[in-house]
């Protein structure tokens, strides 16, 4: 179930979401008031001076989107760590007169996933930053960095709860007050499943993979939780090897969590995106006017942005301000299909007539794609 959740939560995470990131300055009639542009390049790697407009599509409102969405991350991040500061508290106090190990171990466990907030929060504020001459695309790959830490964080989780379990059984120990631990337990399970749906639906919102992930260890915490449960139940019922052995369960499906979490925020760091985002880019850029076939179309995420770089094919008796003009189409059209999209390099290529290649020059320098 929960494989099936992470799929289904990153796959919705790829599609949803509102806001539009444009540069460009000229205003649509639809409603959306933004500007779109187009930040098309050319294959020498400079622009064609734009002495006709200058095309800006909005860049204080790309500006903003990326604010606002850095903003609700980091609302999500410290309401999360207020709440989970509260469980680990309430958990320790009830740690101190029982002497319960177990709960000892979901208590530290909680404040670990509490602290996640750190790397996360320092993500959302790099991201806030502009670009500079040396971090061109900006600082949104801090966020997977920090997934990456959060990864770290999960298989330290499991590796303390294995470990924990294992010893239990090794070495049974009386616990007291078993009702004061069970009761800790369900506390702490309601509070990291309140924070998993919390940050998973903001990072969804979003668009962060890390925040999502975080959202992912919380769940698993809230499942540490009631394997505290279960093992005073089984305690209660004259069973003490029932609470190591449901550790020993809870540890498979942290395990199980992990490999889906380092998945995720591998591709992240891969480039790797859902192949129908791909199918919508090529179907946007095939419906526009003036387009007569669409060439390589490559996407990426930078945090939680999206970046596209795309060859379209156009009419080769096309003027430059004709070409520019459909690339400029073209780019729009992306933007709507794309609501994530931050910018596009939309690159006019002159369709070839009689075997004509031109690109022929470049042809040994480019990577053989398979």
């Amino acid at each position: 179930m929960l494989q099936r959740d992470f799929r289904v939560i990153l796959g919705r995470m790829s599609r949803d979401g509102h806001g539009h990131g444009h540069r460009h300055g000229h205003g649509h009639g639809h409603g959306h008031g933004h500007g779109h542009g187009h930040g098309h390049g050319h294959r020498r790697g400079r622009r064609l001076p734009h002495v006709l407009r200058p095309h800006s599509h909005g860049t204080a409102e790309k500006v903003d989107s990326a604010l606002e969405s850095s903003a609700q991350g980091l609302r999500a991040l410290w309401i999360s760590l207020a709440g989970l500061g509260a469980t680990t508290v309430l958990q320790a106090v009830v740690v101190a007169f029982t002497g319960s190990v177990a709960l000892l171990g979901d208590t530290l466990h909680n404040a670990a996933d509490a602290l996640t907030a750190v790397p996360l929060g320092i993500a959302f504020i790099l991201g806030r930053r502009p670009p500079t001459r040396r971090y061109t695309y900006g600082y949104g790959r801090a966020e997977d960095l920090a997934g990456v830490v959060i990864v770290l964080a999960i298989a330290a989780s499991a590796l303390a709860a294995g470990y924990a379990a294992l010893h239990r059984l090794a070495h049974p120990q009386p616990v007291e007050h078993l009702g004061a631990v069970a009761g800790a337990a369900v506390v702490g399970f309601i509070g990291n499943e309140l924070v998993a749906r919390y940050r998973i639906r903001v990072g969804r919102r979003i668009g962060s993979a890390a925040l999502v992930a975080d959202g992912l260890h919380a769940r698993t915490d809230g499942f540490a939780s009631l394997a505290v449960l279960l093992g005073a139940g089984g305690i209660a019922l004259g069973a003490p090897w029932a609470d190591p052995v449901v550790g020993l369960l809870i540890t498979v499906a942290i395990l199980v969590i992990l490999w889906q979490t380092a998945l995720e925020v591998g591709r992240r760091i891969m480039d790797a995106v859902d192949p129908a985002l791909v199918d919508q880019a090529e179907a946007a850029l095939a419906a526009t006017p003036g387009v007569l076939a669409v060439g390589d179309v490559r996407l990426r995420w930078v945090g939680h942005r999206l970046r596209a770089e795309c060859d379209v094919v156009v009419d080769p008796a096309s003027t430059v301000v004709r070409a520019h003009q459909v690339a400029v189409d073209a780019e729009h059209n992306l933007m709507h299909a794309l609501p994530r999209l931050a910018g596009a390099v939309v690159h006019p290529d002159p369709e070839p007539r009689d075997g004509e290649d031109h690109h022929a020059p470049l042809a040994a320098h480019r990577p053989v794609r398979r």
